[in-house]
């Protein structure tokens, strides 16, 4: 993936229940375009789309519910008992989820635009941003947002969570730290002085 042509780029990640969405929010309101890759993941299999037509045509009708939609539990079922569907699955959604994202981050005209990623290091993603801003909770609070959030077991919550890059490894690799372990108000105020920073860096390369 390139880099967006004319767009200053924040790659904004963190582990799972580490409120990404909030903090994305948050750099919403002060007018940033956030190109968000898990809408997109999901915008790429949706009703109609390329990516779902192939799908269908390679898993058979039985992968697509009543209403003509993907059936994410079956897919979901094949591809972690074979690795040998994971890897055509990756290989049909990669090129399509890199094209659309490159499309979203040039067509921002925000000051600056945010890629946010859960996989943002893993997927080395974090070479085509100018920056990166992790999203940083302690462990503890993640397996309870988590359990909360989704319904799902503690022993679930671990799994998931120890699956992920480790959350000393996300921030060595972080050029910014964001504790969002507090008030939304407090984390509220450092994300106006981080979009500040950012404003004036992104002026910057473009002088």
């Amino acid at each position: 993936m390139a880099r967006s042509k004319n767009n200053w780029i924040l790659g904004l990640t963190g582990g799972i229940g580490c409120g990404k969405s909030a903090v994305s929010e948050l750099f919403e309101q002060h007018g940033i375009t956030v190109v968000d890759a898990d809408i997109i993941a999901r915008q790429v299999v949706a009703l109609d789309s390329t990516g779902l037509h192939e799908i269908g045509k390679h898993f058979g009708a039985d992968i697509l519910n009543h209403d003509g939609t993907l059936n994410r539990t079956k897919l979901r079922e094949i591809i972690f008992a074979d690795s040998e569907q994971k890897n055509w699955l990756n290989a049909l959604l990669h090129p399509l989820i890199r094209e659309k994202t490159i499309s979203d981050l040039n067509a921002a005209s925000s000051p600056y635009v945010i890629l946010t990623a859960p996989l943002l290091f893993e997927n080395q993603l974090d070479k085509y941003c100018n920056r990166t801003l992790v999203i940083d909770v302690p462990i503890e609070v993640q397996v309870a947002r988590t359990i909360a959030r989704d319904n799902i077991s503690l022993a679930q919550a671990n799994s998931i969570i120890a699956a992920q890059m480790s959350r000393e490894d996300k921030q060595a690799k972080a050029t910014d730290i964001l504790d969002n372990n507090r008030a939304l108000s407090l984390v509220a105020q450092d994300v106006t002085l981080l979009h500040q920073r950012y404003m004036a860096l992104a002026n910057e390369s473009k002088i």
